[in-house]
């Protein structure tokens, strides 16, 4: 790394500043960093760590572990680049690379559309441990997801963050797009890996109370989960 031009950071939010300060003494000035991770603020906390511009970066890709050096692809797989002076740069160097990347102006309120994505999806789908397809499929789902959706539009509102496009849309798309994918939360708990839940519903519950706004169905499904990781990592204790 100590010579890199180019770092991709893409550790889990709940490892953001341990990791950046592991780097920070072998980063040369020259380094461009970005952020390629989930959750809204992943950047800010990295910049403030190293103590030098980190350029936010949307990710749209699932993927999951097959098995051992095994990537399983369900679908898409672009970029969306936060302005910088080197992100048209960036940009094009990625899609000459096959992967499509563009250049937002409004990276902050993408990085909030995959965030309330994020909190529709991932929790439901680690707590059922089922693919977004199959769990749109289950009645009553769909009306949860909305509720959570509505929430998380709340929160962005008062928090002055302009969400772009049609957000139940986008979140019913991903179901159909990426039909088989089990969210990465999911992924960590069948793994019994911590999962980045306070990065995701609990960013939205901690959000709505420094707001006075309520948001019911995202702390119901952050406390399911924090449940489900508690019994994970003590399924294996022997009783006294």
């Amino acid at each position: 790394m100590k010579d890199a031009e180019l770092v991709l950071f893409c550790v889990k939010s709940t490892d953001t500043e341990t990791a950046g300060a592991a780097m920070a003494p072998v980063l040369s000035d020259a380094a461009v960093v970005m952020s390629l991770q989930n959750g809204v603020d992943n950047a800010s906390r990295l910049a403030a760590t190293l103590g030098r511009e980190v350029i936010p970066v949307v990710v749209y890709a699932a993927v999951a572990m097959a098995g051992p050096g095994h990537v399983r692809h369900h679908g898409r797989g672009e970029l969306a680049l936060g302005a910088s002076p080197m992100s048209e740069t960036l940009a094009r160097l990625f899609h000459d690379a096959g992967i499509p990347a563009k250049v937002s102006d409004n990276v902050i309120g993408m990085l909030w559309a995959k965030l309330v994505i994020n909190c529709a999806w991932n929790a439901v789908s680690a707590i059922a441990q089922q693919p977004y397809g199959a769990l749109r499929a289950i009645d009553g789902v769909w009306e949860m997801v909305l509720a959570v959706v509505a929430e998380c539009q709340a929160v962005a509102q008062v928090c002055e963050v302009t969400l772009p496009g049609d957000l139940p849309g986008a979140v019913l798309a991903i179901a159909e797009s990426m039909a088989g994918q089990r969210s990465s939360t999911a992924q960590d708990l069948a793994r019994a890996r911590p999962s980045e839940i306070e990065h995701l519903n609990g960013f939205i519950v901690r959000q709505g109370q420094a707001h006075g706004i309520d948001t019911p169905v995202n702390h119901t499904l952050l406390v399911l989960v924090r449940a489900l990781e508690q019994s994970r990592n003590t399924c294996d204790i022997p009783s006294a």
